[in-house]
């Protein structure tokens, strides 16, 4: 029963946080404003003699208010996504709504901030999938029956920002929720043996990476083009306009270049040790990562979190570069293909890729930390590169081009390959501690819960006391 308490909690999460924090078009967060005791969905007489429920508020925590209409657009929510509601009751929908008001309520009792600039990224990444869907923003103020453009954005910020907050708050909860050894051995021994989870098959892959040389001159000529942009917006310009029209990161070009970090962020080291250097306002000469070269402008420093904004530009790789690094990586190939060298001693000695050139070019899963990787869950683009391969076969090579326009080309192998199988203590450790560490996390949570709802003013009218909560909402 264990584990299957613990997959339990972690569907439901999942499945309610679709409802609160979907990128879709409903959203089940209402706006912040307390209003006074109303009665909740009271009936009145309608022309044909029946009953009819106005909307009310049917909840308050802290500063923040639940209307009985935003437990309905849940359930359209869910049921629009495709997802099922046949065994979710408007109580468990309520409690997970109390829940994020509660985080929201307590983020702002701790001053943790959103900024500005965040919700504007937000609401960009969120508009822009919006207009997709739908076709213009127009269609999109429609759908939310707002007279503007203006009127929308003012509404969905509000909501953006509450989620931020919500977002910021769980994570400040579980952040130092840390799991040992023996609390990962002791977790396993209580699953019962029938209750053991399957593991799909997963595959280990490794690769060797060339990059293109750049000439020196090409490299001179984007540093140049920096060093110009820096210095126009040392006479006034605007560096986030500049970073609109010119910086070559997909990730936040269309925000002015606008990045929050800490020292934990996972940023490469170059660009972590030139963000932290500077003071607020100053601009960096530009500089060099695997990248391309960059230069950032920071906008505020609050205690270990900096706000900045950065301009990337990458070199231009020549044809000729192009042709030179194939015929480099071909050569590898055929050196491990004719046994001349293993492919983890070629990687090692040959591969331009520092992350992976220590560990004889094994991939990391990003997303597990793992080395393995589930064949369902294997990024499409990797999947198609080793699909086909057979035993320690190698790739020929494939030229690759990331997010950001670079060029590289890349030899792959399988190294390892795992079947389907029941968990194994041994064999499966990181998922198991995995799924030990989430059950911490939840048991943080619910401490917090129990000693936030004490000290929060909380309400619930109408029908709703009657339900039960899996927190003590009603504290009886």
């Amino acid at each position: 029963m264990l584990l299957k308490k613990l997959q339990l909690k972690t569907i439901d999460c999942s499945l309610m946080l679709a409802v609160c924090f979907s990128f879709f078009f409903t959203s089940i967060v209402t706006a912040q404003e307390i209003i006074p005791d109303a009665v909740a969905q009271k009936p009145v007489e309608t022309p044909t003699g029946g009953k009819l429920k106005i909307d009310g508020i049917i909840a308050t925590v802290g500063d923040y208010i639940v209307l009985d209409s935003d437990i309905d657009k849940g359930f359209l929510e869910i049921a629009a996504q495709g997802g099922s509601i046949k065994d979710i009751t408007r109580c468990q929908m309520l409690g997970k709504l109390l829940e994020d008001k509660l985080y929201a309520h307590q983020a702002i009792q701790d001053s943790i901030i959103v900024s500005d600039a965040e919700v504007r990224t937000m609401m960009e990444d969120r508009l822009n999938y919006m207009v997709q869907q739908v076709g213009n923003i127009d269609e999109v103020v429609k759908y939310y029956k707002k007279s503007s453009v203006e009127e929308f954005k003012t509404y969905f910020s509000d909501i953006l920002k509450e989620q931020k907050l919500a977002s910021e708050m769980r994570d400040k909860i579980v952040k130092d929720v840390e799991i040992t050894p023996e609390e990962v051995r002791n977790f396993f021994k209580k699953i019962p043996k029938e209750e053991l989870p399957t593991f799909g098959a997963e595959m280990e892959v490794a690769q060797i990476v060339v990059e293109p040389k750049v000439s020196a001159e090409d490299k001179q000529k984007v540093k140049d083009r920096l060093i110009a942009i820096r210095k126009d917006v040392l006479e006034g310009s605007s560096f986030a306009t500049k970073a609109v029209l010119y910086s070559q990161d997909p990730g936040s070009s269309k925000n002015g270049g606008y990045y929050k970090m800490t020292r934990k962020t996972p940023f490469v080291k170059e660009f972590k040790d030139v963000a932290f250097s500077l003071q607020e306002g100053e601009i960096s000469e530009p500089f060099e990562t695997t990248f391309g070269f960059h230069i950032i402008m920071v906008d505020k420093i609050k205690g270990q979190e900096v706000e900045l904004r950065h301009i990337l530009i990458s070199p231009t790789v020549s044809e000729a570069a192009l042709k030179e690094a194939k015929e480099r990586i071909t050569n590898i190939r055929n050196k491990i293909i004719n046994k001349e060298i293993t492919f983890a001693d070629a990687a090692r000695t040959e591969s331009d890729e520092k992350e992976t050139r220590a560990n004889g070019g094994t991939l990391v899963n990003p997303t597990t930390q793992d080395t393995r990787f589930e064949l369902t869950k294997m990024d499409p683009t990797l999947y198609s590169s080793v699909s086909n391969l057979k035993g320690d076969e190698v790739s020929q090579p494939l030229l690759n081009t990331d997010d950001k326009g670079k060029k590289t080309y890349k030899l792959i192998t399988v190294t390892n390959r795992i079947d389907e199988h029941t968990a194994d203590y041994a064999k499966d450790y990181t998922k198991i501690k995995e799924l030990a560490l989430k059950e911490k996390q939840i048991s943080a949570i619910a401490k917090w819960f129990d000693t936030k709802i004490k000290d929060t003013y909380i309400k619930i009218i109408g029908e709703y006391r009657s339900c039960e909560f899996a927190n003590n909402w009603l504290k009886k």
